[in-house]
């Protein structure tokens, strides 16, 4: 037995702990006993601090979801600020999947995004935007973060392509525009990727509407 004086058990540190058990490997990996292990402790101490293993879960998600309500815009113009809350949320998606996806799986994704949304409609507002087209707005650039970080994710998490976008890009096959074919050939720059489409999104959203 280790000798020495024991930290105190507190119920941030049970959370702080089950939340780096989801990070690393999910949900499913989250037991009581595995949780009690990793913190060198009793499993009743687990249970004396958060209950059992769905008041667990309930913890952790209401943890993920009060990290997402910290979003707060900041910038000059709108677009710059628009563009801050998709950057904060993107790197919360990302950072947290896990997470996210235990919050979606209890039926919570829509609460999860409502803080982000909330920021969206006060930008928006702020543009001289009502009703539909603000709510028009707001999905759209929610819907441009979440599908951004899934390809992302799915990009990351797939096997070894063969052959590559080294290989599959000539100039013959970008209708002659080598520049094309190299810049295609080349690793995604993600994070350039996603800050030319919101930006783009952001100013055709915020654009003078002209009825058709």
């Amino acid at each position: 037995m280790p000798s020495g004086p024991r930290t105190v058990l507190t119920r941030r540190a049970v959370l702080d702990a089950a939340a780096e058990v989801v990070r690393r490997d999910g949900p499913d990996a989250l037991t009581m006993r595995g949780l009690a292990a990793e913190l060198g402790t009793a499993v009743t101490s687990i249970y004396w601090h958060v209950g059992g293993r769905e008041a667990l879960l309930d913890a952790l998600v209401e943890r993920t979801m009060a990290g997402l309500g910290e979003i707060r815009p900041s910038g000059r113009t709108p677009e710059q600020r628009v563009l801050g809350v998709a950057r904060a949320l993107r790197r919360r998606l990302r950072d947290h999947p896990h997470l996210v996806a235990l919050v979606h799986e209890r039926g919570l994704t829509e609460r999860m995004f409502l803080p982000a949304q909330r920021a969206l409609v006060g930008e928006a507002h702020a543009a001289g935007l009502r009703g539909a087209r603000a709510a028009e707005f707001v999905r759209a650039v929610q819907f441009q973060v979440v599908g951004h970080v899934l390809v992302e994710r799915h990009r990351e998490r797939a096997p070894a392509q063969r052959p590559g976008e080294e290989e599959l890009w000539g100039a013959e096959d970008a209708g002659g525009d080598p520049a094309l074919a190299r810049a295609l050939a080349r690793p995604v720059d993600t994070e350039r990727l996603f800050t030319t489409a919101v930006r783009a999104l952001v100013r055709a959203l915020l654009a003078p509407h002209v009825d058709p």
